[in-house]
Formats: C-alpha cells, sequence, structure tokens
C-alpha cells in the first residue's frame, strides 16, 4: 500500500509539510506524524487515503520484490512513463 518511508520520501521531494499532505489526503497530522516514524499503522483507508492524495501530486510508489521499494515523480503535467 504505502510504507513510512515512501511518504517521508514523497513529502520531501514534493516540498509537502505535514500540514500541507494532512490537508490534502484528509487524515490528521498527528496519524501522519506517527505513521511517518512508525509508532503506529494506520488503518487501510487511511493508507489509501495518504496513497491517493501523493499520486494525485504526481507521485507513483514503486513495489519491486528484487529491486526494492522507492517513489517516481512526474514533471508537473506530464504522466509517468513506464
Amino acid at each position: 500500500m504505502i510504507t513510512p518511508a515512501q511518504c517521508r520520501a514523497s513529502r520531501a521531494w514534493l516540498r509537502w509539510t505535514l500540514d500541507d499532505l494532512a490537508a490534502k489526503s484528509r487524515v490528521s497530522k498527528a496519524t501522519l506524524h506517527n505513521f511517518e516514524r512508525e509508532t503506529r499503522v494506520p488503518h487501510d483507508r487511511t493508507l489509501a487515503d495518504i496513497r491517493r492524495a501523493l499520486e494525485e501530486a504526481g507521485v507513483e510508489l514503486e513495489f519491486d520484490g528484487a529491486a526494492g521499494i522507492g517513489i517516481r515523480v512526474a514533471r508537473p503535467g506530464q504522466p509517468i512513463a513506464g
């Protein structure tokens, strides 16, 4: 779905604060903070809301067993090729 590291990396790439992501995902800042610090795992629906907000901003989350996990970011207005 999304990992805490992907969430942190995505926010850093987008230059979003926790407040920015909270507003765009409609997830509380406290929930995001706890997720990124790996102290709590949110419900699946909450993780989906976080992922949706990041994907709408152009982030693609990568899950490739052998190659690992990561993110890809499209240029503004351009779809991610792949």
